[in-house]
């Protein structure tokens, strides 16, 4: 009797090793299964913007690259609709339905705490793109990072290339009293990007040593139809007199082209225009002369930045050979862009494609 209960009562501890080791195996699977799949929640500030979602699609493409048969990735892109609130709610969802690594492009870039105290709760590493956070925002926590563009660097380089057309062609000064009548179209009121864009594009003329006379700034939400409104209003106003027309994106500038086209000037009668980002629509309208330069905004390496980042994060490696600023900031360079040179960037997005 004894030994039948010594024997039932090893049974019992051999199925209780056996039943522990089984849910340890488990637990280990589910952590093998969970590692083996990385899940990138993208939140914008808005799907409205052409060059936001070039550079997503291209961050869809630099993702897949790192796909492999043991390792899945799934992006989430959503929308934060322009309202900084519901961004936050946004990015409180994608947490809650399950998310490894935060890219987002902020609504206010100085309202990152919300998402930052969220992400920081759920020990989910954020990548702020686009719209920059101020260095005390990012230094909140070791798992913060930016990548972007140098805002100063696109308005001077708009403004060198705009000063170098102007010098090289006399006609640009219709009235020919040695100044040059400009408008500008502002991105977003308090945007960073559109204060330092307009600030350093006006600062480099001045610089390059070309005579301005300011007829009037507009805002137009870095948005072409909105720009075009605007730019019709100008012309308007003062018809022959803007002689210049800058613009702190390629969508208003085009919005500008628009507005001239539709009040029936010809190009040979149209001011010269001048853009930022190096969208697909701006190259060829550099080709067509429809506008005279642009300042490329490297959404390519932007995006190929981001998912290495987000790589090395997830699989908690140390991000090394970065060119880091600030240990938090990267920095991709603009390029210039002219009638010059447009050639040679359309030819390398028909090798990329």
């Amino acid at each position: 009797m004894e030994r039948e209960v010594v024997m039932k009562s090893k049974w019992s501890i051999f199925v209780l090793a056996c039943w522990v080791l089984l849910c340890l195996t488990g637990c280990g699977g589910n952590l093998e299964t969970q590692r083996s799949v990385l899940r990138v929640g993208v939140v914008l500030y808005t799907q409205d913007d052409p060059f936001i979602n070039a550079l997503t699609d291209c961050l869809r493409e630099d993702l897949e690259e790192y796909e492999t048969d043991s390792l899945k990735i799934i992006m989430t892109v959503r929308d934060g609709k322009n309202d900084q609130r519901l961004q936050d709610e946004v990015v409180e969802e994608i947490l809650d339905a399950g998310c490894d690594i935060l890219v987002v492009d902020l609504v206010d870039r100085t309202e990152p705490s919300n998402i930052i105290k969220m992400a920081k709760k759920e020990n989910i590493p954020v990548i702020f793109f686009n719209r920059e956070p101020v260095l005390e925002d990012l230094m909140q926590w070791d798992r913060l990072y930016y990548v972007g563009g140098d805002a100063k660097q696109s308005g001077t380089m708009q403004g060198e290339i705009a000063a170098e057309v102007i010098r090289a062609d006399p006609a640009v000064d219709r009235n020919a009293d040695g100044k040059i009548q400009y408008v500008l179209l502002e991105g977003e009121t308090g945007h960073q990007d559109a204060i330092i864009r307009t600030d350093s594009v006006v600062k480099t003329l001045q610089e390059q040593g070309i005579t301005l006379e300011k007829l009037s700034y507009q805002f137009a939400n870095w948005n072409r139809g909105q720009a075009e409104n605007k730019m019709t209003q100008l012309i308007h106003l003062y018809g022959d007199e803007i002689e210049l027309v800058l613009s702190n994106n390629d969508e208003m500038a085009i919005g500008a082209v628009a507005a001239y086209e539709a009040s029936g000037y010809q190009k040979e009668d149209r001011p010269v225009i001048f853009g930022i980002d190096g969208l697909d629509s701006a190259l060829s309208a550099i080709q067509n002369n429809s506008i005279q330069g642009t300042v490329y905004n490297d959404k390519e390496g932007q995006a190929g930045q981001i998912s290495r980042l987000a790589m090395d994060l997830f699989l908690d490696r140390e991000p090394e050979d970065y060119d880091f600023e600030n240990e938090r900031y990267i920095f991709l360079p603009y390029q210039k862009v002219t009638a010059a040179n447009v050639e040679e960037f359309l030819h390398s997005k028909e090798e990329v494609q």
